[in-house]
């Protein structure tokens, strides 16, 4: 059995900086790259790509819909263009113009969604979006990716650019543990596995996937078989990854910074429902907006935090019993 108390980080970054030093990186090796922001360039840690390709980023203002048009269109010319705003912004605000101009079409735009979830923290319920996960996955032909941490999210952002298709990208803006290899090759629909086991399955997505191998550790530690594995590609799932654990430990635990309702749990609980039905528990936010706060305190609040999940593993494995 792997330990998951081996599984130190690195350091912390935040995950928007990931996808800064991602799309520099790709806009190197890919002429086609193209960056577009709704007045958002330092959120989305875009000023080292504007110095080098100023010819190739387009700041739209305080325009997201049009934002999503001009992206559209720009794909029709063989670009391959980057998106960028808050996760709210980019999802709840322009859905209409998502729907219609780019998966009805099946354009080639990359939305790469900054600041999401409660680790928003201070700027409170109406930006820290809980809904986009469901909201973007319900959408026919979109792929949807939440990475975990700062490694991660340059891999994936760079992945996508040779990925035909609309993608959601979804990261956020706390300072995070690195804990990911910077060199794994991140392979979209693919579930990473953090370690084996046949008490209790994890599976989690995002900030929370820090959450769950700490959580996976202190259960280990009391001699339980966890299973942990990083849903980062909510959408295409890795339906054999889920099935091939479930069946082994035979009870789950889903761990997202998302509703409990429509996101990555449900998306799990739907593959478990058809082939192989088990107790699960949820973890994630429980119809309800966030609030203003340090992103320690909400995730405290909202029960995303490491007991919540060692609660909830202990939960599942004692209905797995009877």
């Amino acid at each position: 059995m792997s330990l998951l108390k081996d599984i130190q980080p690195t350091g912390k970054k935040d995950t928007r900086s990931g996808f800064g030093d991602g799309i520099l990186e790709v806009a190197r090796k890919n002429k086609n790259v193209v960056a577009l922001t709704a007045d958002l360039a330092g959120s989305l840690k875009l000023h080292p790509f504007i110095k080098e390709f100023p010819e190739r980023f387009i700041q739209v203002g305080i325009a997201e819909a049009n934002m999503m048009g001009i992206a559209a269109g720009l794909t029709i010319g063989g670009k391959i263009p980057y998106a960028t705003t808050f996760a709210n912004f980019a999802t709840g605000r322009v859905y209409d113009q998502i729907r219609q101009s780019i998966a009805y079409s099946g354009k080639n735009v990359k939305i790469c969604a900054s600041h999401a979830g409660v680790t928003l923290g201070e700027d409170g319920a109406t930006h820290q979006i809980l809904e986009d996960i469901g909201m973007m996955r319900m959408l026919p032909g979109m792929t949807v990716i939440v990475p975990c941490d700062y490694n991660q999210t340059k891999l994936a952002t760079i992945a996508i650019a040779d990925y035909v298709g609309p993608v959601y990208l979804r990261f956020g803006r706390p300072s995070w543990p690195i804990f990911t290899n910077p060199h794994e090759p991140f392979v979209i629909g693919k579930a990473e596995k953090f370690s084996e086991g046949t008490d209790v399955s994890i599976f989690a997505c995002g900030h929370l996937v820090w959450n769950a191998i700490q959580a996976g550790a202190a259960l280990q530690e009391k001699g339980i078989s966890v299973e942990v594995i990083n849903i980062h590609t909510v959408k295409p799932l890795d339906e054999e990854a889920i099935i091939t654990s479930i069946r082994k430990t035979k009870c789950a635990v889903t761990a997202e910074e998302h509703n409990i309702y429509g996101g990555m749990g449900d998306a799990v609980a739907q593959v478990a429902a058809k082939h192989f039905p088990i107790p699960i528990e949820y973890i994630g936010t429980n119809d309800t907006f966030g609030e203003s706060g340090t992103p320690a305190e909400l995730l405290k609040k909202y029960k995303l935090d490491v007991p919540d999940i060692i609660a909830a593993a202990e939960k599942a494995i004692a209905r797995k019993k009877g």
